[in-house]
C-alpha cells in the first residue's frame, strides 16, 4: 500500500512533520495545566479519527466529521482566546528576533534551564517568613515572554535574589513593598511594578488585588506568579491564569522547578 511506503518520503515531508511536531509542542505548552488541555486532546482525537476514516475510504462518516471541524473553528477561537493571545504574544514579541531571546523559546534545546539559575528555595523561605508575619508580597517570574512592558511601570534594579533582600523589599515600611517584583533568572530586575488586573469573574471574592494582578499577568504571558496574602498569610502559586494546588512548600518547590525547565 502507498500509505505504508516510506521510500518515497521527501525532505519536504520530513520538514513538514517536524514543523507540525513543533507547533503541537507549543500548543500543548500553552494549554498545559489549564482546563483547555482536555479540549485540546479532544480536538486531536477527533482530527485523528477524521483522517483515519478518510484514509480507509469511509466517506459518509468522514463527510460528517470534516465539516464539523471546519465549522467548529470559530468556536475554538472563542474557547482558546487566552491561549491564542499568548501564542501571538510569543510570535510578535519585539525581542523574538534577538538571538538570546529566540533561543529561550526553544528551551528544550538548552543544556541549562531557568530552575538551575533561580534560587527557588530562597524565594519560598522568604514567602514562608512573610506568611508568618502577614506581609503581603507579589512575585512575577519571567519565562519565554518578555515582561519589558510591565517592568517600565516600576523601579528598575538588578539585585541578586537572597532571602534577606526579598524580605527587606516587601517589609511593610519599605517604599518598595507596593506592587510586584519581577524576577529574571536569579535577579530582581524591577519593583513596585503595576500589573494588568484580570477581569475574570470566577476568582473567589476572598482574593484581593494582588491575586487579580497575578492572574492578569499570567493570562497575558507565560510568566509564573507567587502571592503572599496580607490578610491570611496564604501563599498562592498562579500559572496560565489558574491557581495551582499543592500540599506543602516542598511540593511547591518541585512544581516550580518543573515549570521552569
Amino acid at each position: 500500500m502507498d500509505f505504508f511506503n516510506i521510500i518515497d518520503l521527501k525532505i519536504t515531508d520530513v520538514i513538514d512533520i517536524i514543523l507540525v511536531a513543533i507547533l503541537l509542542y507549543y500548543v500543548y505548552k500553552l494549554v498545559r495545566g489549564s482546563v483547555a488541555i482536555n479540549i485540546f486532546i479532544g480536538i486531536v482525537i477527533i482530527w485523528g479519527f477524521w483522517k483515519l476514516t478518510a484514509l480507509l475510504g469511509m466517506n459518509m462518516i468522514s463527510s460528517i466529521v470534516g465539516p464539523f471541524l471546519q465549522v467548529g473553528l470559530i468556536a475554538l477561537i472563542v474557547v482558546f482566546q487566552q491561549e491564542i493571545r499568548k501564542f501571538l504574544l510569543m510570535i510578535g514579541s519585539t525581542n523574538f528576533a534577538n538571538k538570546r531571546n529566540f533561543i529561550k523559546h526553544f528551551k528544550f534545546l538548552r543544556q541549562e534551564n531557568l530552575s538551575a539559575s533561580i534560587d527557588i528555595d530562597a524565594i519560598l523561605n522568604a514567602c514562608e517568613n512573610m506568611s508568618t508575619s502577614l506581609t503581603g508580597a507579589l512575585f512575577v517570574i519571567e519565562r519565554s515572554h518578555s515582561l519589558d512592558f510591565v517592568k517600565s511601570t516600576g523601579d528598575k534594579m538588578y539585585i541578586e535574589i537572597t532571602q534577606p533582600i526579598i524580605e527587606s523589599i516587601f517589609y511593610k515600611n519599605s517604599p518598595l513593598h507596593d506592587g510586584a517584583a519581577v524576577i529574571v533568572n536569579n535577579y530582581i530586575v524591577a519593583t513596585r511594578v503595576i500589573l494588568p488586573v484580570s477581569n475574570e469573574r470566577n476568582i473567589p471574592l476572598r482574593f484581593g488585588l494582588r491575586h487579580r494582578a497575578a492572574v492578569g499577568i499570567t493570562e497575558k504571558t507565560d510568566a509564573l506568579a507567587l502571592v503572599v496574602s496580607e490578610e491570611t498569610g496564604a501563599i498562592s502559586y498562579i500559572k496560565s491564569g489558574e491557581f495551582v494546588m499543592y500540599k506543602d512548600l516542598s511540593e511547591l518547590a518541585s512544581i516550580m522547578k518543573e515549570d521552569l525547565t
